[in-house]
Parts: C-alpha cells; structure tokens; sequence
C-alpha cells in the first residue's frame, strides 16, 4: 500500500439552508494503522440517511455536529483487511461506522459480523439495519397499532416508511401512505402493500386523504412535517399516537419559521384529544429491542411480509450529490453508496 490511499469526503463548510457540493471535499490521507483489538476496514457499502444533515449544522441538537475537516459519519459495510483482533479475521463482512472513506480502522467491539448467505449484506444498512429498527421500534412501542386501526406514515416509499406500513398490516391495521410522485406512490401500493398512497404532490393531497381514511387517524408517523402534517392534523382520533421519526420539511430550513403561530390550536388539540406525540431517536431502544427486531425482521423478509427497495449510487465521490437529492425527496428506496 502507498501513504496515501484512504479517499474520504469530510465536511468543508456549514450549509446555509440546502447543502451544495461546496460544503463537502474529496481528499486523500494515509490508510490508519491499527493496533492490538483493532481490525482494518475496507469499506464496500455507504449508507446515506437523513439525519446527516443535522450533523452538517452546529444547531444543538440530539448528537454532537460533525467538525469542520472531519469525515462525514455513515453506516458503512465493511470488509475486514487486517486483524488484530482474534474474533475476526480476514474477509470477514461487518457492520460498521466508519463514514464516508474508504478505509477505517474500528475496535472489534463496534462491530457486528454479518453472514452473505442470511440476507444481502445491503440489508444491514436498511430494512434488517437501523432504518428497519426505527420503524419497528417507533411504530410498536410507540404507535401501538391495534388490529383495524388506521396508520398513516409519511415518506412511505423510504426505508423507514415503506417498513412502518408493512409492520402495520402485519399487526392488522390498515396502512396508508404518503409518497411523492405516481412512481413512488406505485410502488408503495403495489410492492409494499399498502392499502392507500396518497400522493403529497396532489394539490388536493389533504382531500384525497381524508377520503382514504373515513375513520379518521389512530397513529401518524412523522417522518416529514411541513404540508403533510397539516393534512393530518385534523383527521387525528381521540387517542391517537404520533411517533416522530423525522421532519426532513425543515432540515433545510434557516432561521424563524414563518407565522402564524399554531402552537396554541395545536395544544388544545393534544388537550382535547388526549394526544400522544412522542419523538424518538431509535438508539433509545436498541438494547431491549434490537435482538427480537434482528429475528422478526428476518422471519418476514423471508415468508415475503415485508418487502424492501433499495437505490444503490456508484462512487464515494458521488455521495454529497446523493445526499443533496436524498433531502428533495429524490431517492428511490433506501439510498446506498457502494464504493
């Protein structure tokens, strides 16, 4: 190996609102060395997620932002290269967090081996990894769907939403969704399952949902905000439960948010309805769930319950144009880098 073949892509500057390829740099640096307990990752697989563009701003928040000159972080699979540690050797596949390069150096303790011949190994980075966890954990923990219960979910072509509406209708609720784009609302039907899409695009998006859910709401999943939530908000049962997951309507977003002020019909509303809005980072629930998500997850790909869509990118070098597009709703299913 030379000095210098580890390619990585590190955060250049803040974005102000949308990000642009100026905030992100390409550069190369030495390949780590790795000492006792330690192994040497190739990466082979990039996950691309939303919640990096919080990461990207120095706003508070519930993780520390990533530095300025620091690699962008990511859910990576990896291919071990060296060892050092005794638990793993070389051509083992894991999981990692190495970000976004090509190679990293991880204790064995961070990492979790996986088997080719279970599931793809993609899979760790989407419906058997942690997007398919926060569906599974926010929805059942949270949501609590009953059978004939209506569930709505947002963003229901991505790998959070698509998961969350199968899970649904698994546990007997009816499933609608909401997605953008007759392609994309295709697919949710048609592949996923669904029992209604919605398309947030329709200009009589609020309309056409009320239509698709005579009984009202019993649990939204927001994975979205913005013009979404407004549609939903008045069709919200007595009860209901609202897991938020997400608001990627506003990630780009600088500033004050414009008025008016809907704070107040918005409490009376929580008051009156007995509303549960609860918002979760899935890591909260790992521990307990992680393992019977592992198995369950598995056991439903495999009779065909829960189906999955992935949208794969060729290059590190194209991951900051696939991050812009995956924030503008641009990414079919879950959005991958393979390096």
């Amino acid at each position: 190996m030379s000095q210098f073949e580890n390619t990585r892509i590190v955060l250049a500057s803040r974005p102000e609102g949308r990000p642009t390829p100026q905030n992100f740099r390409l550069e190369q640096a030495a390949i780590p060395a790795i000492s006792e307990g330690q192994v040497l990752l190739k990466i082979l697989y990039l996950s691309l997620d939303p919640y990096m563009r919080g990461r990207m701003s120095a706003a508070k928040s519930y993780a520390a932002p990533t530095d300025i000159g620091q690699v962008m972080e990511g859910g990576t699979v990896a291919e071990v290269i060296e060892s050092r540690d005794p638990s793993f050797k070389l051509g083992d596949i894991v999981l990692s967090y190495s970000g976004w390069q090509s190679h990293a150096a991880a204790s064995g303790a961070q990492l979790r081996k996986l088997d080719p011949a279970n599931a793809p190994v993609t899979t760790a980075l989407g419906v058997l990894g942690m997007p398919g966890f926060t569906a599974y954990a926010g929805l059942l923990t949270i949501g609590q769907p009953k059978p004939g219960e209506t569930v709505v979910v947002a963003a229901a072509s991505g790998p959070v939403g698509s998961a969350v509406g199968q899970i649904a209708r698994i546990k007997g609720a009816r499933a609608v969704g909401i997605a953008g784009g007759p392609e994309k609302c295709a697919l949710v039907r048609e592949t996923f399952g669904f029992d209604a899409v919605i398309d947030h695009r329709d200009p009589d998006m609020a309309g056409k949902l009320a239509a698709a859910c005579p009984n009202g709401i019993d649990v939204y999943f927001e994975n979205v905000g913005g013009h979404v939530w407004d549609a939903v908000f008045p069709l919200l049962n007595t009860f209901a439960r609202i897991p938020v997951c997400g608001l990627v309507a506003q990630y780009n977003a600088s500033g004050d948010f414009p008025g008016p002020d809907r704070l107040p019909m918005l409490m009376r509303e929580v008051l009156s309805k007995s509303l549960t809005i609860r918002g979760f980072i899935q890591r909260e629930f790992v521990a307990a769930q992680g393992p019977a998500f592992r198995k369950e997850m598995a056991s439903w790909i495999a009779d065909g319950s829960v189906k999955y869509k992935e949208d794969v990118v060729q290059g590190l070098e194209n991951a900051p144009e696939a991050l812009i597009g995956l924030l503008e709703g641009k990414n079919f299913g879950k959005l991958i880098v393979k390096l």
